[in-house]
């Protein structure tokens, strides 16, 4: 916003130009007088710049793959006394991200070319009765032995699940047995709309 400013203020004027944007004129001329001379910033933001420099140097000496914790724990080691919420706030404002361990887990790989059911329900999860509208989600879950992908059926009006499963692998019958489940369970329910991350069809299209 300074920037646009500084650029089109020979042409506008400051006051012109404030008056159209969430900026007043006395907080442009205060930003660019602490940009010419960085005394008059706050404490803060000083000692902000002195520490992003020590931030940036511990993750570039431990080959960037420090999270804020260790980062903030080797600052404490070399004496430096910063707060954890802080690295992690400068961190963020650096761009700097530790390494994560473990692989990621995707529960959703979209195919453009695949046709995409209706959404029935306009994205209004109510429901007056049992058995009127199902919603089904699928998501993932760590555990000591590795990840587990859990697939389940819930009846919006007794929210309730009526149906999952759970598996070492994501595939197609995962969340179709988790379905089948939630139909035995209420004894081959009709006519209930199904509704899965925006899309739904009503359960008796599927049999």
């Amino acid at each position: 916003m300074v920037s646009f400013i500084n650029e089109h203020r020979d042409e506008y004027g400051v006051e012109p130009i404030c008056s159209q944007l969430p900026i007043a004129p006395s907080t442009f001329y205060d930003h660019c007088a602490k940009q010419q001379n960085p005394d008059r910033r706050s404490e803060r933001a000083r000692r902000d710049d002195a520490l992003c420099a020590d931030v940036q140097r511990v993750y570039e000496e431990n080959f960037q793959v420090y999270g804020a914790r260790k980062v903030w724990r080797q600052l404490n080691r070399e004496e430096i006394e910063v707060a954890r919420c802080t690295v992690e706030r400068l961190m963020k404002r650096l761009g700097l991200e530790g390494t994560r361990r473990g692989r990621r887990c995707r529960t959703t790989i979209p195919d453009t070319a695949a046709e995409r059911p209706a959404d029935l329900v306009q994205r209004q999860f109510l429901a007056d009765r049992p058995n009127q509208l199902w919603v089904a989600d699928i998501t993932y879950v760590a555990t000591w032995s590795g990840f587990v992908y859990v697939a389940f059926v819930t009846d919006v009006f007794a929210r309730r699940i009526v149906g999952w499963r759970v598996s070492r692998s994501m595939r197609t019958e995962l969340v179709l047995d988790a379905l089948e489940q939630a139909v035995w369970a209420r004894g081959g329910a009709k006519g209930v709309i199904h509704q899965r991350q925006g899309k739904s069809v009503p359960v008796d299209s599927l049999h």
